[in-house]
């Protein structure tokens, strides 16, 4: 991947917020890259506009020492739901990919469609 096409890239941060595991990741424009393994290593692609929900967590030891997670829903079928792990700036980088996943969106012209079920105590057959 060439240079000019990372909007952001960090890994994964274990041990006292510091970067010691194998696992990478990288935004693009259209697309999030997880690369992981030192030996065998695997790249799980996910494309944007495929991205449903973003939540941000972060635990006390997280917030000590400055790092998050966050934890994407998409419509990607190998893989439904997954972690962005241990990020510097977990919030930052939240808010960046939030805003990228609705450019995308757009400029697909990819709507998402929400079913609500009424659970409002009727039993009525219509």
């Amino acid at each position: 991947m060439r240079q000019k096409d990372m909007v952001w890239t960090d890994k994964k941060r274990t041990l006292f917020g510091l970067p010691l595991s194998f696992t990478r990741y990288t935004l693009t424009e259209e697309k999030l890259l997880i690369e992981t393994g030192f030996l065998s290593k695997k790249e799980e692609e996910v494309r944007l506009y495929r991205i449903l929900d973003v939540t941000l967590r972060r635990s006390l030891g997280q917030r000590f020492f400055g790092v998050g997670t966050i934890h994407c829903c998409s419509a990607d079928k190998s893989t439904p739901e997954f972690d962005i792990s241990g990020v510097k700036r977990s919030a930052e980088v939240k808010d960046r990919l939030s805003d990228m996943i609705e450019r995308q969106r757009t400029a697909k012209r990819v709507t998402s469609r929400e079913y609500m079920m009424a659970d409002d105590g009727d039993d009525l057959d219509i």
